[in-house]
């Protein structure tokens, strides 16, 4: 950042200071509700700050190396999928787990649920495919710090491993395991899903909630599920997709593509049909393939609307709102000037809001899904 003149730090000062009233001010009306938007944002900071010192994470550097991957072509970032996912989860999981929660996922809500329970229960409809009993041993594909497989594990006691590219999501998921008393059936290993390190026809059942779409051949990924999945199992899928309804001559849908992309470290996105083909060309026999976003909510929420501005700045969705973004920018503007958070956060809230609205314009056309099961 360039030096500022007198007049131009008091004018800073004075926005910072407001920012931090309005998000305490924020923080205490709305904690009694489990959504403190602005609030949280500070606590946010606070652990990127930690995890850059205790990971030698060097959050500028590897935003730019991030970025420079999407400016790549779609076959430099196919051929270099890892190091694209790792470091997209390297900078966002933290973002991801105070913004959104433990599981990182959509889902919509129906009438009178909450949000946690609407999320519990996307979980709860895909662990009830798999059909396993107590003690069956099922791999969760691409698990993040393991929302997911800490609800699933108490619902159907099975026995589950979940593989994630990114050291510090093991780390973070196995100590949130123990911390559930979940620390004898429930484990994070770091793996590439491409290349799972286990024997074959090891696992009774697995099971994917929006990660596979991380795979620059979906073809790659499912064969590796099908090798350690036993004969007559079941492997369950949320998969992001492009609806019948996206049009590649269209700019604003390839806008949209583009941003959602970018801002969830994806190196290309798949049709339905795409999907579906890949999942019966390494040999499964497909038995069901939806689009739940497409379901009946019974006058619900659609999964996107967490991701609509809101002008209401008690709510999480007030973030997204030209002045959410405008308070959380220039926050982040100054408190990287003044080294209280690392260089480059700014650049990783720009990238994450890019994603934001692009699923949000993605699921408000219907020309995208994070839910094809």
């Amino acid at each position: 950042m360039d030096k500022l003149s007198l007049e131009q730090q008091k004018a800073v000062a004075y926005g910072v200071a407001g920012c931090i009233a309005i998000a305490g001010a924020n923080a205490l009306a709305t904690d009694s509700y489990g959504n403190s938007p602005l609030g949280r944002t500070l606590k946010i900071f606070a652990t990127f700050g930690s995890q850059e010192k205790t990971r030698d994470l060097k959050v500028k550097e590897w935003i730019g190396k991030y970025n420079d991957l999407h400016e790549d072509s779609l076959e430099s970032r196919n051929a270099d999928y890892s190091t694209l996912v790792n470091n997209y989860y390297e900078l966002a999981t933290s973002f991801y787990e105070w913004g959104w929660g433990q599981s990182f996922h959509f889902a919509y809500q129906l009438p009178r649920e909450s949000f946690r329970e609407a999320i519990a229960r996307h979980e709860y409809y895909l662990a009830g495919q798999l059909q396993v009993n107590k003690g069956d041993k099922v791999l969760d594909c691409g698990c993040g710090i393991g929302g997911p497989m800490r609800n699933i594990a108490r619902f159907t006691r099975a026995n589950i491993t979940g593989v994630t590219l990114s050291s510090l999501q093991v780390a973070r998921g196995n100590k949130l395991n123990k911390e559930w008393g979940l620390a004898d059936t429930a484990k994070l290993v770091q793996a590439d899903f491409l290349k799972l390190p286990f024997e074959s026809e090891s696992f009774d059942g697995v099971y994917a909630i929006e990660a596979t779409c991380h795979a620059p051949e979906r073809e790659k990924v499912y064969s590796e599920i099908y090798r350690v999945l036993k004969p007559g199992k079941v492997f369950a899928c949320y998969e992001w997709c492009l609806t019948p309804l996206y049009d590649k001559n269209n700019e604003f849908h390839r806008l949209i593509k583009k941003k959602i992309e970018e801002g969830d470290g994806l190196p290309d996105m798949a049709t339905q049909e795409e999907c579906v083909k890949a999942v019966e060309s390494v040999g499964f026999t497909m038995v069901e393939a939806r689009d739940m976003a497409l379901d009946d909510y019974f006058g619900g929420d659609p999964w996107w609307l967490p991701l609509h501005p809101s002008w209401n700045p008690f709510t999480f969705r007030f973030q997204l709102s030209g002045v959410g973004k405008w308070l959380t920018r220039n926050m982040l503007w100054v408190l990287e000037g003044i080294y209280l958070v690392p260089a480059g956060t700014y650049q990783v809230q720009e990238m994450l809001q890019q994603g934001g609205w692009g699923c949000e314009r993605g699921g408000f056309t219907g020309t995208f899904t994070p839910m094809w099961v």
